[in-house]
């Protein structure tokens, strides 16, 4: 089935709103995502605003440009600059990047595509493409509990291979490029798929060395992360059925929050020997898609800090580009995990969370 314009557009692929042919086989395309939605959250440790309009709820806002240059021999020039966007505010997403959802140049050929720069970790897009219903968005986002480092890394090589009898494969190294050692903050992993007719299914690794330098106030953290995730997901025609699997270690590889640096150490969210299980449906009515979700956190740690997520939505398209969405989400912490519920573009600050939008592709 030929994908919608607007789950190309979410995709980061979406049709043009401006398009130059600069020169035979030579195009440029602007694309854009623009979502808002109110966000109600409960059950804060600290200071929240308990309702409040956000930006990026279910997608994150951006505004990109991508471009493909034929140079012969079926190679390509290919690059992506995306911005993201705080809509709600009109201030540039992470942490004011210019262009901090994607920014890479690169090569695509019939061996497959070799770029560099700020790209996507294959290990998150395992995640929200293939293992979440919710594709990591609004408040059933999987997440909210799932392990990964992050979503993107800076200073990347990536390389794609073409797909082969529905085979695909990519792996990507990052340049740590830290001024005290080579090794401090590098990342490298790798991920395999399998994708022909109904069946989808991803088999990926990460691992990433990251120090937090000490300060006068706090000793150093070694936050290196390894994850490994296996997803899947089958369409039955009624329904679509997805789940996942994935083990994690090291303080940096579950979530924890990133405004208190120092809240993995005291193991006040974080744990650095888990093991994952998700979980989800997605069923399609007409207009609507009907989404629920499972996430469990097996903590192995000794203070056996185990949480559990369920998560309810629904999205309600109006066309190709546009659509309503709302979802409900509540995490169930264990002797004292502190796991959050979150959306696309926000951590979180309470175990509870519900949230209703309009999004926008183009």
């Amino acid at each position: 089935m030929k994908p919608s314009y607007f789950a190309l557009a979410v995709m980061g692929f979406g049709p043009c709103a401006l398009s130059a042919q600069a020169q035979t086989g030579s195009n440029t395309t602007v694309y854009g995502v623009l979502d808002a939605g109110i966000v109600a959250e409960r059950g804060c440790t600290g200071d929240c605003a308990s309702t409040k309009v956000s930006g990026g709820v279910a997608s994150g806002s951006r505004l990109g440009v991508q471009g493909r240059e034929a140079l012969g021999n079926d190679v390509a020039a290919v690059y992506t600059l995306e911005a993201g966007v705080l809509n709600d505010t009109g201030q540039s997403d992470q942490d004011g990047r210019l262009f901090g959802r994607q920014a890479y140049v690169g090569l695509d050929g019939r061996l497959g595509a070799l770029t560099l720069g700020r790209q996507y970790n294959p290990q998150y897009l395992a995640l929200t493409d293939v293992a979440d219903p919710f594709k990591g968005g609004m408040a059933g986002s999987a997440s909210n509990l799932a392990g990964y480092s992050v979503k993107r890394y800076d200073n990347t090589v990536k390389y794609v291979t073409p797909a082969l009898r529905g085979i695909s494969a990519s792996a990507i190294y990052s340049f740590g490029e830290s001024p005290y050692s080579s090794a401090n903050n590098r990342a490298y992993g790798a991920t395999i798929g399998y994708s022909a007719g109904a069946v989808n299914i991803s088999v990926s690794h990460q691992r990433k060395n990251s120090l937090i330098l000490a300060s006068s106030s706090a000793p150093a953290i070694d936050m290196s992360a390894r994850n490994t995730l296996v997803a899947a997901n089958v369409d039955l025609g009624v329904a679509t059925a997805f789940a996942a699997v994935g083990v994690n270690k090291g303080y940096g590889s579950s979530p924890w929050d990133p405004s208190n640096a120092y809240s993995s150490l005291a193991l006040s969210m974080s744990s650095t020997d888990s093991r994952d299980t998700l979980l989800g449906v997605a069923v399609p009515v007409g207009r609507v898609n009907l989404l629920a979700s499972y996430v469990h956190k097996d903590d192995r740690d000794l203070a056996n800090r185990d949480a559990t997520q369920f998560a309810v939505g629904l999205t309600y398209s109006l066309s190709k580009r546009s659509d309503f969405y709302a979802s409900y989400a509540k995490i169930h912490n264990k002797n004292g995990a502190h796991y959050t519920v979150g959306n696309a573009s926000d951590a979180g600050r309470g175990d509870s969370a519900f949230n209703m939008g309009f999004r926008h592709g183009f």
